[in-house]
């Protein structure tokens, strides 16, 4: 049943030789990854002015200046991240460059922050698109959180099925929520020009001075307009799901991406000041500059659903590329060895799922208001921005290649604007992003225990192939069979015990002496021919008996030099459900018994047909 649903939302199993199928060409790759860069435009330039209105709104021309220094940004990140694609074409992005050129702690801290902040892109984008479901349905309002763990639950299963498959499907809300956009942008543009349409508030003019604008108002307001690069840097982590040549495809795709989202955030940001828009508590500067321009007419509502579907699939930039950055941590033994495993449809299924999981505990915690989360994910992202451009400044200075001052000189640049703004952050919005300097912490350190782990399990199975292998002169097997009555799957127990050793002896473990004479005069009547050992359990418990007398067999044993084997009868029902139905012995003995280190455990199983 279990495997019949799991064919119906993911398909069939894909060949490992049909990986090349799941390989994504630039359109759809441009869709999948720059989901999260492209979905800032709908809050982005509505950041910048919600700062600048505080100081009156003739103070909202500086989101002009500020604007074109995001750009600069932007364009430094660009260029930055296009190096990174092809000196890393086999991913990892911030945590490889940080990794190599800055040692291993900076890269633990740049990964860290990458797959935290994945995770707070689900669920802060999911919750923002829910509420835009709830405010046109308000029935939903009381739901909203049930909705908020449909949509992950969606996406999540999408995504199972393959990068191609989610691709196609997704592929269409990213380029209509474009294409609304560019339809905003070239009527509002037109509109401008010719004056057909009157702005809603007088706009200052460029240059007008404002009392109560300083160095730290701007600068703040530079810091919430830089929310709008979020996601920039998934490209670099996801280039093996290009088709080849990746790399080259993987870097196309980034400069389509960052000429799209300078076009929509410049376009938005120069209407919204030509406009005289201010933000509004009940309304976006979107919704405000499609109401200006189209009334509400069809277009104004076409606006509003690419903006909530864009809000919800900016989450997809996290299936993408988390799964990825944890497959690169994997790789390194620095996050679990699951994470390295493709799954049915060849796309890293646990990290979808963990991503999927902890996206919904994070929704459930905060009831869907992710408000309180959206600082942490700014300031999560200009992280790794910092180290990884900080990575690439260290590797020109070390390899110094042909042209390598222009490079450094735009890793340069980058990173004193990121710094810059992580330091704005700190300063400004401490209160809200303290737990940073909490959760990075533990992350690393989870990280670094899982490779301690890793190092101490493979120091003990390292084996020098140069000794042969250890002669061991046993005079004797001993087989423990525990038995809980005469049985099928108890005779086929101790067929398989005696083909292994003449010494055989099984152990019953009784809660009374009625119990125990009734076994021993069973025992006597099937004529085994194998010894029968009883206890006498006082507190009914089956395990501590028999660990005992594991540990007074195994104490004979090692005075022969023999080998102890205990064989467990295990059946197994024809249907899932009817294992709830019996108990789980069985497994709490082995359980005790992996204690001893030199005890082998074995297990006979019997599969019931009906």
């Amino acid at each position: 049943m279990w495997r019949t649903i799991k064919r119906l939302l993911i398909g069939r199993p894909l060949k490992s030789n049909e990986a090349h199928s799941q390989k994504l060409n630039k359109l759809k790759a441009l869709a999948v990854l720059s989901s999260d860069a492209l979905s800032s435009v709908a809050y982005g330039p509505e950041q910048i002015l919600i700062v600048l209105i505080t100081a009156g709104s003739l103070a909202l021309w500086y989101s002009l200046p500020i604007a074109f220094f995001v750009l600069v940004l932007l364009v430094a990140l660009v260029l930055s991240y296009r190096q990174i694609i092809f000196a890393y074409p086999q991913g990892g992005g911030a945590y490889m460059v940080a990794k190599e050129n800055l040692g291993v702690n900076f890269g633990l801290v740049a990964g860290g922050s990458l797959l935290v902040d994945y995770i707070l892109t689900v669920a802060v984008s999911v919750s923002a698109g829910t509420d835009a479901i709830t405010s046109a349905f308000p029935a939903l309002h009381q739901h909203g959180v049930l909705v908020a763990v449909a949509i992950v639950i969606v996406i999540t299963v999408l995504n199972l099925r393959g990068l191609t498959d989610s691709a196609t499907l997704l592929a269409y809300p990213v380029y209509f929520f474009v294409l609304m956009i560019v339809i905003v942008i070239g009527v509002g543009i037109f509109e401008s020009v010719t004056g057909q349409i009157s702005p809603v508030h007088t706009h200052a003019s460029l240059g007008t001075p404002v009392m109560g604008v300083g160095l730290f108002l701007l600068l703040r307001a530079f810091s919430s307009g830089c929310s709008a690069l979020t996601g920039v840097e998934a490209i670099s982590n996801a280039i093996p799901s290009f088709k080849d040549p990746a790399p080259k495809n993987a870097a196309k795709t980034l400069l389509m991406m960052g000429a799209i989202l300078a076009i929509l955030f410049s376009g938005i940001v120069y209407l919204s000041y030509w406009f005289g828009l201010r933000p509004l508590s009940d309304q976006t500067i979107l919704s405000q500059l499609g109401g200006t321009l189209f009334g509400r007419s069809i277009l104004y509502y076409l606006i509003q659903i690419s903006t909530a579907l864009i809000l919800v699939l900016a989450a997809n930039t996290g299936y993408s590329a988390f799964p990825l950055l944890a497959f690169n941590l994997a790789r390194d033994k620095y996050m679990p060895r699951p994470f390295k495993v493709r799954g049915d449809r060849l796309g890293y299924s646990n990290g979808i799922i963990t991503l999927g999981s902890l996206s919904i505990v994070l929704i459930i915690i905060f009831h869907g208001e992710t408000e309180l989360l959206i600082p942490l994910y700014a300031v999560g992202v200009f992280i790794p921005f910092s180290l990884s451009q900080t990575g690439m400044i260290f590797r020109w200075i070390k390899q110094r290649p042909k042209g390598w001052v222009s490079k450094l000189i735009t890793n340069f640049i980058g990173a004193l604007i990121c710094y810059l703004i992580l330091i704005i952050f700190f300063v400004t919005k401490f209160t809200q992003i303290w737990p940073v300097l909490v959760f990075i912490p533990i992350v690393v350190l989870g990280f670094h225990k899982i490779h301690e782990h890793y190092l101490l399990v493979a120091e003990q199975l390292r084996l020098d192939l140069h000794k042969p292998i250890k002669a061991i002169h046993s005079t004797d097997n001993i087989i423990v069979v525990p038995i809980a009555g005469i049985t099928k799957v108890v005779e086929q127990s101790l067929i398989y015990a005696k083909s292994l050793s003449g010494n055989v002896v099984a152990v019953y473990v009784g809660d009374s002496p009625e119990a125990i004479e009734k076994m021993e005069r069973e025992w006597n009547e099937w004529n085994s021919g194998i010894r029968l050992v009883t206890l006498h359990s006082l507190y009914r418990s089956i395990v501590s008996p028999l660990d005992r007398f594991i540990d007074t067999v195994k104490w004979k044993a090692d005075q022969r030099g023999a080998t102890v084997t205990v064989v467990f009868p295990q059946f197994y029902t024809a249907k899932w459900w009817q294992r709830l139905l019996h108990n789980q012995s069985g497994v709490l003995i082995k359980a005790s018994l992996t204690r001893h280190s030199d005890v082998v455990i074995a297990t006979v199983p019997y599969h019931f047909k009906k």
